[in-house]
């Protein structure tokens, strides 16, 4: 026979013995987590005033920076226009430094970087002129005359250890270079004059590089680091970057005196449990319940700024948590219970909103989010960025939807203006490639403006004779339209590289583009002696901007024939070539010049980067961005097969039209 089961009574005695100690556990561990969870928020409490504190301080410097820039191109621009410019420097400049006890020197120069005033100090010798100031300064001074703007200088130390950075600005007269005002900042005086002494007495402040060169800092306090945040020092960018760091305090008083009355509170309740042994049964069963319901709620409250919306099988709102109320302007009880359409979405767009909030109820919503618009309650838009997961309960069935949505509006404005930004960058650059090419050019559109000069002055003689024949006014005149059509040509190719306008890709023919390309720059390797050879077979139609894929050949070209500028006259041979690989177009622009470096190559496409003297580093990384742009590779490689020995490959791709 089978044993019996022990008795009722036993039983429930077995467990009233053992729920008083299990409730101890539990009470125990709820009391560590706790502890544990006040000090987490007051962890993130302190990250929260850190960051708060360290974006206000970078406003500040912001907006001091900004205004010193803004009285300088005033006192620049008062100096190319008013005749007693020196007395006029003297006044503002002395209004400055007395302002602005960061900047330690401002100095006027001419073109030539001669000085022509400088407070404070005065004027450096002549010896000392072609030397004045670290070379990080004259880079600043010639690249803000290149580029007609005020620049900042990378940072640089001088004497005493202090360091320092300069903010060049361009003085125009009549739209002339006339010179060029300096200022010094001090980065030690700029914090001391910015950083107020209740931010000093809570934070250290320290301004480092890339490299962890400290260039300056500021603190009142001292203690063990606790929370660092970090956040770029632009201007005058160059790598530089603030660091502010808060330290351990002795600790909140009453944080202590709470957790000591917990504990009390905890051996108190340790007691309780001996007593009510009979209750404990119902106590865990109620919080059990309570801990999955609190659970469900703090899965969705700890996000506060990620809104979170949980819906039924049906779509029907069950759920919204404070930071979608405040994305969407809606309380709470204005959108739970609710079902489609929803308050939130835009009534123009109500049946491309229904469709997407059908594929999401049955389960086709893309697993790495999706984009929508979404209508605040005050009438505004904003764009979310929603992902969508089931809802699945203790028991493990599947009860409705959750969503997270997060405001991309302000990274969408962003990626726009970085698009713009880049845009106006490959324009510039356009221009500054044809402000290279222009005495070439000018050149090659000289010689069908004298064919057609010479071919007149005949058709006159002629007529000026009275028995001119017309077979060969005809030819002369036939003459000058070819030589005027050429002039067209050359003046309508210049015209169609240097506009602006908006990318846009379309099927293009690669190889019309390739000898576009060819025959704009044909009169410049003739001055070079460089002999182009094209090898582009019967290809179909590449996905292309047409006007930015000739920017990016033309630039792949001129560099080319500028490599073999050492390379003997016979030897001067750039081959432009295309074969088609796959689904894309591999085409290669090969020279047998000097080759690149492997140091070099490495840093090849990176912006400002250059090795020309007069080159401002940005032609290949514009390159390399409208490759990328049109979803293919730019690389470059050694070319084995040169006739010199040495040489380079640059290779790009391109997806056809069918792809």
């Amino acid at each position: 026979m089978l044993p019996l089961p022990p008795p009722v009574s036993a039983r429930r005695l077995r467990w009233f013995l053992a729920l008083p100690k299990l409730g101890v556990l539990l009470l125990l561990a709820a009391v560590i987590a706790l502890l544990w969870l006040l000090h987490q928020n007051e962890l993130e409490e302190e990250r929260a005033g850190l960051i708060k504190d360290v974006l206000w301080l970078e406003q500040n410097l912001r907006f001091h920076l900004g205004n010193n820039e803004e009285q300088l191109q005033q006192l620049a621009s008062d100096l190319g226009n008013q005749a007693d410019r020196k007395r006029l420097f003297q006044v503002r400049a002395s209004h400055l430094l007395k302002n602005n006890p960061d900047i330690s020197q401002i100095v006027w120069f001419d073109p030539q970087r001669q000085v022509i005033d400088a407070l404070p100090a005065a004027v450096p010798a002549d010896s000392e002129l072609e030397a004045f100031g670290p070379p990080v300064t004259q880079k600043a001074f010639e690249l803000a005359s290149r580029m007609s703007k005020r620049v900042y200088s990378e940072p640089f130390f001088l004497t005493g250890n202090t360091a320092h950075f300069a903010l060049a600005v361009p003085v125009f007269a009549e739209r002339e270079l006339a010179g060029m005002l300096v200022a010094t900042y001090s980065i030690d005086a700029l914090l001391g004059n910015l950083v107020p002494w209740w931010f000093a007495e809570k934070y250290r402040v320290v301004v480092v590089d890339d490299n962890e060169v400290q260039f300056a800092a500021k603190s009142n306090i001292e203690g063990v680091p606790n929370i660092s945040y970090e956040l770029p020092f632009e201007p005058p960018g160059y790598g530089l970057k603030f660091r502010v760091t808060n330290y351990q305090g002795a600790g909140n008083p009453l944080q202590r005196l709470l957790a000591g009355a917990i504990l009390v509170l905890a051996a108190g309740v340790f007691w309780s449990l001996w007593i009510v042994r009979d209750l404990m049964k119902m106590r865990s069963l109620a919080e059990d319940a309570l801990r999955a319901e609190h659970s469900l709620r703090t899965a969705m409250e700890d996000s506060l700024t990620v809104g979170m919306r949980a819906r039924d099988l049906t779509g029907r709102i069950i759920y919204v948590n404070p930071a979608f109320c405040r994305m969407t302007g809606f309380t709470s009880d204005e959108l739970v219970g609710r079902s489609p359409p929803m308050p939130y979405w835009v009534p123009e767009q109500l049946d491309e909103t229904m469709a997407v909030h059908q594929a999401v109820l049955a389960g086709d919503a893309p697993p790495d989010g999706f984009e929508i618009t979404f209508r605040r309650k005050d009438g505004g838009h904003f764009q979310a960025l929603i992902y969508e997961a089931p809802l699945i309960d203790g028991k493990g069935r599947h009860t409705g939807w959750m969503a997270s949505v997060l405001d991309v509006t302000e990274r969408r404005r962003a990626e726009e203006l970085a698009r713009q930004q880049q845009e106006q960058l490959q324009f510039t650059s356009r221009l500054v490639t044809m402000g290279e090419m222009a005495s070439t050019l000018a050149h090659e559109l000289n010689q069908p403006l004298a064919a057609i000069a010479s071919y007149n002055t005949g058709c006159l003689n002629l007529l000026a004779k009275g028995d001119a024949d017309t077979r060969d006014i005809r030819q002369a005149l036939e003459k000058l339209g070819v030589q005027a059509q050429r002039a067209g040509r050359i003046i309508r190719r210049v015209h169609d590289f240097v506009r602006k306008s908006e990318p846009k890709r379309a099927p293009c023919a690669l190889g019309e583009i390739v000898e576009d390309c060819v025959g704009f720059v044909e009169a410049e390797a003739r001055k070079h002696h460089v002999t182009l050879e094209t090898r582009i077979p019967e290809l179909p139609p590449v996905l292309a901007d047409r006007l930015m894929l000739e920017q990016v050949l033309l630039n792949l070209i001129r560099n080319g024939m500028e490599a073999m500028a050492a390379t003997a006259q016979a030897q001067r041979v750039l081959r432009v070539s295309a074969e088609r690989n796959d689904g894309e177009v591999v085409v290669s622009i090969a020279d047998n010049g000097c080759g690149i470096a492997p140091e070099v190559r490495e840093k090849l496409f990176t912006a400002f980067f250059t090795t020309k003297p007069e080159g401002m580093g940005v032609g290949l990384s514009i390159c390399r961005s409208i490759i990328e742009f049109h979803r293919g590779r730019l690389w470059v490689e050694n070319n084995s097969h040169s006739a010199t020995g040495s040489g380079t490959i640059f290779r790009f791709t391109l997806p056809l039209k069918s792809t």
